[in-house]
C-alpha cells in the first residue's frame, strides 16, 4: 500500500495526500512516520500494562512524546534522522516490555503475549522499514476498520501528537507529571484494540482534550515561572539596521538561549511565526538585541526567508523546503529536521547561526516605526478584569469573538481577515497562534481604553483564552456558552486538533470551524459532534455574523 496522510487541513484534494504531501513530505518520510507511530503504540502497549502494576520508566515515557511530535505536520522531513528514531524506538520497546515482565513477575502474574505493534521489530535498513510502514498504515485500518472507525482512530491520534507537542515543550523547561505521560499510553494502547467501537472511541477522544488541557496548563505554568507572566507590550514589525538572526518556531528556551549567546555581538534577533509571543515575556523582553518581528504566518517563510538578510533558526516545528538562496543559512534545533539542513544539536551551539549571521549582509537601514501589541495572556487581562466586566454591564462592549488557531496556505483563508474586520466597533477580539497573522497588524482601535484586538499568544495560550472565559462567565454567574463569546476556529496541523478536542471536553459549543473540516471526520462522526456541540464550518463573514449576533 501506498502513502496515505490525511492529517494536515490542506491536504489534497481534500481527502488524502497519496503521492507526496502538501506540506511537502514525500512518501518514504510519510511512510516512515507512519511506523514510528506504529512503534510508539507498541511501546505504550507495555508501558501501559506496567503503569498498572505501578512500574514506571522516564526515558519511555519521554521517548513516546518525542517520537509523536517528530510526526506532527512540518517537524521531520528526514528519513535518515527518521530511521534513527525508528532503531531508537525498537530499544525502547524492548525496555517497556522488561519493565512490563518485571512487573508481572513482582506481582505474581503472568505477563499477556502482546501481538501488533508490541511485537514489531526494525527491518535492517531505510527500504525495508519503508515495506513495513507500508503495510501498517491508515489505508490498511480503512480496509480492516472502515472509514468511520479509522476516522476516529485518527482523531485521537492527532489530539495525541498535538498534545506530545505542548508536554515537549513544557519538560525542556522542567515541568512534567507522571500521569500525563500515563494519559499517552492510555491512548495509544485503546488505538492497537481489535475491534473498538465508535462510542468508546468518541469518549477516549474526549479523554484526549481532558488530557491537553492539563498538558497546556502545564505548559502555561512552564513559560511563566521560567519567563514571568506575558504583559502587554509594543512590537516593531519593521527592520532595524544591524546583522540579523530570525527564530521561528514554538521554543522559547532555544531563543533564551540564543539570545545569551548573541548578546553584545552586536546582532540584532527577530522572533518571527508562533515566536511572536516571545516579546511579551518580562525576562526575554529584558534582552534589548530582541528588537522586532519579522514577516508574518509560516506558510510565507519561503518568499520571507528568501529576502531576509541574515540566518534563520528553525525550532520545533513549521519548517518548508527551503530555497537553495537560502539553504545554507537556515538551521534547525530540537525535534524539527530537513535533509541538506545544518541541525544543531542537544549541546546548542548556535556558533554556526552567529557565523552565518555575520556573513550575510543584515538590515542596511532602519524601517518605518511600525508597532504592534502583544502579550494580553490571562494574567494581563485578568488584571483589568474590572473595567472590562464594567464595560459588559455597561453594553461599551457587546460581544467577545475568539478568532484565531492555525494559518495555512490554502485559498479561503482571507474569511478570518474580512470577519475580523467586519466585527463591529463595540466587539473585542481575542486572538492566538499564526491565525492572528491574518488582521494582527490592522488597526481596531479600543473601547475605553481597552484594545479591541487582544493578542492571547501562541497556540498553547488557549489555555489563557479558556482561563479568561471562565473568569468572566464566574464573574457574570453563568456557563461559559451563556457568555456573549463566539469562537471562530481555524485548523491546520494536530495541536489545533488536540485544543478543539480540549474545547469539546470542556462541553464548549457553537464553534465556527475552518476553512475546511477535517478529511478524517466521516459524515457520522460529524453528526456526533453537530448533535452534541453544534460545531459548524465557517460559511461567508457576513452569515456567520448575522447568525451570531442577530
Amino acid at each position: 500500500m501506498g502513502m496515505f496522510c490525511y492529517q494536515c487541513e490542506q491536504t489534497a484534494m481534500g481527502t488524502g495526500c497519496t503521492v507526496r504531501g502538501v506540506c511537502g513530505k514525500d512518501a518514504t518520510t510519510a511512510t516512515l512516520q507512519d511506523l514510528l507511530l506504529y512503534a510508539t503504540k507498541g511501546i505504550s502497549m507495555y508501558a501501559h500494562r506496567a503503569r498498572q502494576l505501578g512500574a514506571l520508566d522516564h526515558d519511555v515515557d519521554l521517548f513516546t512524546v518525542e517520537a509523536l511530535f517528530t510526526t506532527v505536520t512540518n517537524v521531520d522531513f528526514d528519513p535518515e534522522r527518521l530511521q534513527g528514531w525508528l532503531v531508537k524506538a525498537a530499544q525502547i520497546k524492548d525496555r517497556a516490555k522488561e519493565l512490563y515482565e518485571d512487573a508481572c513477575a513482582g506481582a505474581g502474574k503472568t505477563p499477556e503475549a502482546l501481538g501488533g505493534p508490541a511485537a514489531w521489530t526494525p527491518a535492517a535498513d531505510i527500504d525495508g522499514l519503508v515495506a513495513q510502514g507500508a503495510e501498517i498504515g491508515i489505508l490498511s485500518r480503512k480496509s480492516a476498520l472502515g472509514d468511520d472507525i479509522t476516522g476516529l482512530q485518527e482523531l485521537i491520534t492527532y489530539g495525541l501528537k498535538g498534545t506530545a507537542a505542548y508536554a515537549d515543550h513544557a519538560q525542556i523547561l522542567g515541568k512534567e507529571d507522571d500521569a500525563l505521560y500515563a494519559g499517552f499510553h492510555e491512548g495509544l494502547d485503546l488505538l492497537t484494540k481489535a475491534n473498538p467501537s465508535a462510542d468508546e472511541l468518541v469518549g477516549a477522544s474526549l479523554k484526549v482534550g481532558e488530557l491537553n488541557l492539563k498538558v497546556m496548563g502545564l505548559l502555561d505554568a512552564a513559560n511563566t515561572d521560567a519567563y514571568g507572566h506575558p504583559e502587554p507590550t509594543a512590537v516593531r514589525i519593521e527592520p532595524v539596521k544591524g546583522k540579523a538572526i530570525l527564530v521561528s518556531g514554538h521554543d522559547l528556551k532555544d531563543l533564551e538561549e540564543l539570545l545569551k549567546q548573541t548578546e553584545g555581538k552586536g546582532i540584532n534577533i527577530y522572533t518571527h511565526g508562533e515566536m511572536l509571543p516571545a516579546h511579551g515575556y518580562p525576562k526575554l523582553k529584558a534582552y534589548k538585541h530582541l528588537v522586532g518581528n519579522y514577516g508574518g504566518a509560516w506558510q510565507d517563510q519561503v518568499k520571507e526567508f528568501d529576502i531576509f538578510p541574515g540566518a534563520i533558526l528553525m525550532t520545533t516545528n513549521c519548517i518548508q523546503k527551503p530555497r537553495e538562496s537560502y539553504k545554507a543559512r537556515i538551521f534547525t534545533t530540537g525535534l524539527v529536521a530537513m535533509p541538506g539542513v545544518e541541525h544543531i544539536g542537544e549541546d546548542k551551539d548556535f556558533s554556526h547561526v552567529i557565523e552565518a549571521a555575520l556573513a550575510a549582509p543584515g538590515f542596511t537601514e532602519d524601517g518605518l516605526d511600525k508597532t504592534i501589541m502583544v502579550g494580553f495572556g490571562r494574567n494581563a487581562v485578568l488584571g483589568v478584569a474590572e473595567p472590562v466586566i464594567n464595560a459588559i454591564k455597561s453594553g461599551a462592549i457587546k460581544h467577545f469573538f475568539l478568532i484565531g488557531g492555525c494559518d495555512g496556505a490554502k485559498p479561503g483563508r482571507n474569511y478570518y481577515t474580512e470577519f475580523a474586520q467586519m466585527t463591529p466597533k463595540d466587539t473585542v477580539i481575542l486572538t492566538l497562534a499564526c491565525g492572528k497573522y491574518r488582521f494582527n497588524k490592522l488597526d481596531f482601535g479600543d473601547i475605553g481604553g481597552i484594545p479591541r484586538l487582544l493578542d492571547i499568544g501562541q497556540c498553547n495560550d488557549a489555555y489563557s483564552a479558556i482561563q479568561i472565559a471562565v473568569a468572566l462567565a464566574d464573574a457574570f454567574g453563568v456557563g461559559v456558552n451563556d457568555l456573549p463569546l463566539s469562537m471562530i476556529l481555524s485548523w491546520y496541523e494536530q495541536k489545533a486538533v488536540a485544543i478543539l478536542l480540549t474545547l469539546l471536553f470542556l462541553g464548549i459549543k457553537n464553534i465556527k470551524l475552518g476553512p475546511t473540516f477535517p478529511a478524517f471526520v466521516t459524515p457520522p462522526v460529524l453528526n456526533v459532534l453537530v448533535e452534541n456541540f453544534n460545531i459548524s464550518p465557517v460559511t461567508t463573514p457576513e452569515e456567520d455574523l448575522k447568525a451570531i449576533l442577530g
